[in-house]
């Protein structure tokens, strides 16, 4: 098990069903952009902060989040973001866990104020399913969770807090949520009339900024996007610092198209994205915003990459204690009898005569090739092969296209799949409102 899997641990929640994303949550914080407060420009402050003292708890109505619960949290996010921290950065992630933490006691006490009651079978049930989707035992999860410092007793509590919030939605927001067949069937119809336009599958993270802090957003902004770049998780710190509805899913927005983000200048920002590009931070009203573009394809269209192809790898290695020379031989002979197969009917004797292997799938999509292949596989027509790839430590391969069948036009969403969505998204609006209720009400004392 690895940083990967600790991701995943971190969005887990995506698929236990009612959270999700809801298109224009980019705009959240725009009330805070004028000073409603009339503070002054330069406060005089009668006690200066000490730098060098942590809050590391807190006493939520009563609940006592201890600074071993803190520890145990980070270091999900710290195993997670597969990079070092700096000790400067740590500080300002060790508080975001924090108010994480608050969140979760708040939701889980306005559950059981409610008489919603999660049992231990749930959560373990839960804990199971996840330890499984990542292919491990339940013993080597709670082993592993050991291992980087964390502890199965702190995600069965963020499973707990997940669930209990779920469901005190349902109760609490959902039943008096509606949406007409009105609005779905107009929803519908502009979908249509959007057929072959652009969509796209975004992630963000959001922060809120004020004129007042503005700089110190802009510069924490600015760190995340550089863990990010190299090779931070962005599910876990869309999970711990964005400020957006989207957080709970891993700043997952899912497809969109331009007109949703609600801003000309974020509209021309993403239209110029390619799949997998990383931008930001970029200062929109009320904050600054960070987007990841997953994925782009056209409305209502077959995509291609969701082609099922049929193909023979073909792959020869080579004797790391032989020379140089003989390597370079035996390499120009593979080349050469790769280059005279004659479609895939002799591609099974041609590679059994220069020594290599064959490995046949005929069930692969081909999106899920690496992107540089997807693009060469996709140009060639049946019994044409790749050009060779790999070296000499690693083997060298070719990859020949002996089926393929295309996608059929793409099928929109149905009535009941559009109507579930904007559902989905006025339940998300209600829930950020009720959580700042319930911070609003609470009694927090921190030590």
């Amino acid at each position: 098990m690895n940083a990967h899997i600790v991701s995943k641990l971190l969005g887990f929640t995506a698929a236990l069903g009612l959270a999700v994303s809801a298109p224009g949550a980019v705009a959240q914080g725009a009330a805070a952009e004028e000073n409603t407060l009339g503070l002054p420009e330069q406060p005089t402050m009668l006690a200066q902060p000490n730098p060098n003292v942590r809050r590391a708890t807190a006493i939520v109505n009563g609940h006592v989040i201890t600074g071993t619960d803190l520890d145990q949290r980070l270091a999900l996010l710290v195993n997670a973001n597969e990079q070092e921290i700096p000790p400067e950065e740590m500080q300002r992630v060790r508080a975001q866990v924090l108010r994480n933490l608050i969140d979760e006691t708040l939701q889980i006490q306005a559950a059981e104020a409610e008489e919603i009651v999660i049992s231990d079978s749930e959560v373990n049930q839960t804990f199971a399913r996840v330890a499984a989707q990542n292919d491990q035992r339940v013993e080597d999860m709670e082993t592993y969770l050991q291992s980087i410092g964390s502890s199965t007793a702190s995600l069965k509590r963020q499973i707990k807090g997940e669930l209990a919030w779920q469901r005190l939605l349902r109760q609490k927001v959902a039943f008096f949520v509606n949406v007409s067949a009105e609005e779905v069937n107009e929803m519908m119809e502009r979908l249509e009339a959007s057929k072959g336009t652009n969509e796209y599958w975004v992630w963000e993270i959001f922060l809120s900024a004020t004129p007042e802090n503005q700089a110190a957003v802009e510069a924490n902004a600015t760190k995340i996007v550089e863990q990010l770049r190299q090779g931070g998780s962005f599910v876990a710190y869309a999970r711990q610092f964005s400020e957006a509805s989207t957080a709970a899913v891993g700043g997952d927005l899912d497809w969109i198209r331009l007109p949703q983000l609600g801003d000309p200048a974020l509209e021309t920002i993403v239209d110029q994205m390619e799949p997998g590009q990383l931008v930001g931070p970029v200062q929109i009203g009320g904050g600054y915003w960070i987007v990841y573009l997953r994925d782009k394809r056209q409305v209502l269209m077959a995509d291609p990459r969701d082609a099922m192809l049929s193909l023979k790898q073909i792959q020869i290695s080579f004797d790391p204690s032989a020379s140089q020379a003989e390597n370079e031989a035996k390499l120009q002979t593979f080349l050469g009898g790769i280059q005279n197969m004659r479609g895939c009917g002799s591609a099974d004797e041609t590679a059994a005569a220069l020594g290599a292997n064959v490995v046949t799938n005929d069930q692969i999509r081909a999106r899920s090739l690496p992107e540089q292949l997807q693009n060469v596989i996709l140009a060639m027509q049946v019994g044409e092969s790749t050009p060779p790839f790999g070296s000499v430590a690693e083997g060298v391969r070719v990859l020949m296209l002996c089926g393929r069948d295309d996608p059929q036009v793409a099928e929109g969403p149905d009535f009941d799949e559009l109507m579930a969505q904007l559902e989905d998204e006025r339940i998300n609006k209600a829930a950020q409102r009720y959580l700042r209720d319930l911070r609003n009400d609470a009694y927090i004392e921190y030590n």
